[in-house]
């Protein structure tokens, strides 16, 4: 009877300090399942906490992102990445003005005003990425605009418009950003591209590869980050990987990837079956390190009319040894591969390049410089003449392909997209200028080449630096 009073009792008083603990908020209380929801339990400044309170209303998408990113467990908010000095030539004003106005919200009170900017930099994310920051600094990514204008002929002899260069080339190559009455001007902004040129003097875009606000790892590591730019006639390395050995598997078995390894760490065979863009390029394996300069592990420069060293490129010459960097790259294809294996392909790598500088280019470059030679084409614009760009084509379309199809094992891009189309590029060339020649005749010119209104003058990107 004593036994069972007991029990009684202690059933009784469990039940009432439970009920107490759930009405009161105590510990029993707190270890409830909550609502899934982001919470801002953590040391934050005043200031950052209305950023995200305001932004969570405002634009939730953005918030979402923000909320799922690396950033926000390590307590990174919109107010380390985006605020800026009050003198800083791309602060918001309308930012200011809307926090004035915006009365009724919790945090909108004038202590919690900051000076930000919609423009994120390179120098910006230095402050916790200097490593990265820099070796992009001296990429070609980074420094695309001196590159493009110093070798572009559509941008040099203004044979497109300011406007279409706007919506296509500055996408990818990026812009350089202009305020136009207090404000980011809509010519260059929005940009992400990989050159843009920032009013703080950096290069470049973070968030070209890792996208706002997540800035995920994981889908740098993808190869549609870089298909966003690396694709289409010219430089089409995106179904070049879908073609190839790596991109079947990459297809096959992606979803099983460890895409959110810790930088440094992933690894091929542990976290990866087959290698992306980024495994090649960018990614640490082995016993290479990883960087964010994308000019590194390359032995040619196959984006050039003539297939050169990366050190020899006039317009940015590389700061590397070829032979160092395709140690580099073979030791990352030795991760998967054995060195007959990684050897041979080099190998024919290189006898490609031969054949296309020898066979083709070459010789169609020499007959280029025969026709302006003897006045048959006019050497004063570009493109205005069906034979220049005929010889563009030649190498920017064919040649390209061609050589990229072998450097990333795709032969149908190497042959019937790339020296399948060469010869016959090739061939209506040298038909066409050994006829100008044999006639003694001048190449039609198109007098009304349409939007040939693009400005000439060679942006001073020295001032920016």
């Amino acid at each position: 009877m004593k036994k069972s009073f007991s029990t009684v009792v202690l059933l009784a008083g469990i039940a009432i300090f439970m009920a107490a603990a759930i009405a009161g908020g105590q510990t029993a209380g707190e270890n409830m399942v909550k609502e899934k929801a982001f919470r801002i339990e953590r040391s934050m400044p005043d200031e950052a906490i209305a950023c995200i309170e305001c932004h969570k209303k405002e634009h939730p998408g953005l918030f979402a992102d923000w909320a799922n990113s690396r950033h926000a467990s390590a307590n990174i908010t919109c107010y380390d990445c985006h605020k800026a000095e009050s003198f800083d030539p791309d602060v918001s004003k309308d930012h200011d003005k809307y926090y004035e106005q915006s009365g009724g919200l919790k945090y909108a009170v004038k202590k919690n005003i900051v000076p930000v900017s919609a423009v994120v930099t390179p120098k910006d994310c230095s402050r916790c990425h200097p490593d990265e920051a820099k070796q992009y600094s001296v990429s070609k990514h980074a420094n695309t605009m001196e590159i493009i204008w110093k070798i572009d002929l559509w941008l040099i002899n203004g044979m497109n418009s300011d406007f279409e260069r706007a919506a296509g080339c500055y996408h990818c190559h990026g812009t350089i950003l202009k305020t136009k009455e207090g404000k980011l001007d809509p010519e260059t902004w929005p940009n992400v591209g990989v050159g843009r040129i920032n009013l703080d003097g950096s290069k470049g875009s973070c968030s070209s590869c890792h996208t706002r606000h997540r800035f995920s790892v994981m889908e740098a590591r993808k190869p549609e980050a870089c298909g966003q730019c690396h694709l289409g006639p010219d430089h089409p390395q995106i179904e070049i990987f879908t073609e190839s050995k790596h991109g079947d598997i990459y297809a096959a078995h992606g979803d099983e990837y460890n895409w959110n390894a810790a930088p440094g760490t992933w690894t091929a065979g542990v976290d990866y079956r087959s290698p992306t863009c980024a495994a090649c390029h960018i990614s640490g394996t082995g016993t290479v390190l990883t960087s964010h300069d994308v000019t590194e592990r390359l032995a040619w420069e196959l984006q050039a009319p003539l297939t050169i060293r990366p050190s020899d490129f006039k317009a940015f010459p590389a700061k590397t040894n070829w032979e160092t960097e395709r140690q580099k790259m073979g030791e990352v294809c030795k991760q998967c591969h054995g060195k007959t294996w990684t050897d041979g392909h080099f190998a024919k790598m290189d006898k490609v390049v031969e054949e296309y500088n020898e066979v083709y280019f070459k010789p169609a470059k020499k007959m280029l410089d025969d026709l302006y030679e003897k006045g048959l084409l006019d050497k004063s614009r570009f493109f205005d003449e069906r034979m220049e760009v005929e010889y563009y084509e030649l190498w920017h379309h064919e040649g390209r392909r061609a050589r990229m199809g072998a450097a990333m094992m795709a032969p149908d891009y190497s042959w019937w997209h790339g020296f399948y189309e060469c010869k016959k590029r090739y061939n209506a060339f040298m038909e066409e200028a050994r006829h100008l020649i044999k006639e003694n005749k001048k190449a039609y010119k198109a007098e009304d080449f349409p939007n040939a209104t693009g400005t000439t003058a060679k942006p001073e990107l020295e001032k920016t630096e």
